[in-house]
């Protein structure tokens, strides 16, 4: 099968339109594609990603698994849902189209575990805040923290059950304390368009809390470099999805979270894997 004929087979039409835009003909798209309002994501063990003639509306992402990544304190993830061989992302505005893709991109192997994702229209997760960590903006930094050369990246997937009830039984004040930020608009609590860890109060005391979210999971406390955060809710929680160039990001990230984010209290991770991303043929 010819190079072009496969990668139709695989992404459909518009999904080779969007490679370009990304800046290389080698990437795959769903990486940087604006996130898409559906999502199935599964992992399983096969080899060699699915080939089948889907809708040029979804995009498709697909990558090998690869080890590194610990279990992390809190964890509760079972045997079968830790790691896995390849990993599956199809996402677009059409939920239908979607689902189909989902139904013809099978892979030669035993499936793991799969959810379907959705964003909500505001953008917010279901403790009601927006995912507002620190992330590349621009193509410089895209370049830097999110490609290798070689136009691969590396994928972190884990699917988190959410505390809806506990997290919002507190006041709107002390989950705004959780996140470091202001729930109705997601500006930080120390103001601005971007955190400011260093602020104080007049007391002295710093506005936002040394266990908030934004503080814990911060590049610049966290030792690590930027993360390309596209997340998706499901039913009992959140899919979060990052890419990264360094599995590193995600792993010192994580470590300086669960070392005291009061966002943990509510948020168990139920499966984990990592995954390199390999460039298209």
């Amino acid at each position: 099968m010819g190079q072009l004929s496969r990668r139709r087979l695989l992404y459909g039409a518009a999904a080779l339109g969007l490679l370009g835009a990304c800046g290389s003909p080698g990437r795959q798209p769903g990486v940087v594609t604006p996130p898409q309002l559906h999502a199935d994501i599964s992992v399983w063990d096969a080899t060699a990603p699915p080939s089948a003639q889907v809708s040029s509306s979804v995009t498709v992402t697909w990558g090998h698994g690869i080890s590194g990544l610990p279990e992390f304190p809190g964890d509760a993830v079972r045997p079968q849902e830790l790691g896995g061989k390849l990993f599956l992302q199809i996402c677009g505005d059409d939920a239908d189209a979607v689902s189909d893709a989902a139904s013809r991109l099978r892979p030669d192997g035993q499936l793991r575990w799969r959810e379907q994702g959705f964003c909500n229209s505001d953008r917010t997760n279901g403790l009601g805040f927006k995912d507002g960590i620190v992330v590349p903006k621009t193509a410089q930094e895209f370049e830097q923290e999110v490609w290798l050369p070689d136009g691969s990246t590396i994928a972190v997937v884990r699917r988190i059950k959410l505390d809806f009830a506990g997290f919002k039984a507190l006041s709107v004040a002390d989950q705004e304390r959780v996140f470091g930020r202001r729930k109705h608009d997601a500006v930080p609590l120390s103001g601005g368009d971007e955190v400011d860890l260093s602020a104080k109060t007049p007391d002295g005391e710093y506005v936002i809390p040394a266990d908030a979210h934004v503080r814990r999971a911060h590049p610049l406390l966290a030792g690590a470099g930027l993360m390309l955060r596209r997340s998706y809710n499901f039913a009992d929680g959140l899919l979060f999805i990052s890419y990264q160039r360094e599995l590193k990001t995600f792993v010192n990230t994580m470590y300086r979270m669960v070392d005291g984010d009061a966002l943990l209290r509510y948020a168990t991770t139920t499966a984990s894997a990592a995954f390199r991303v390999p460039p298209l043929d």
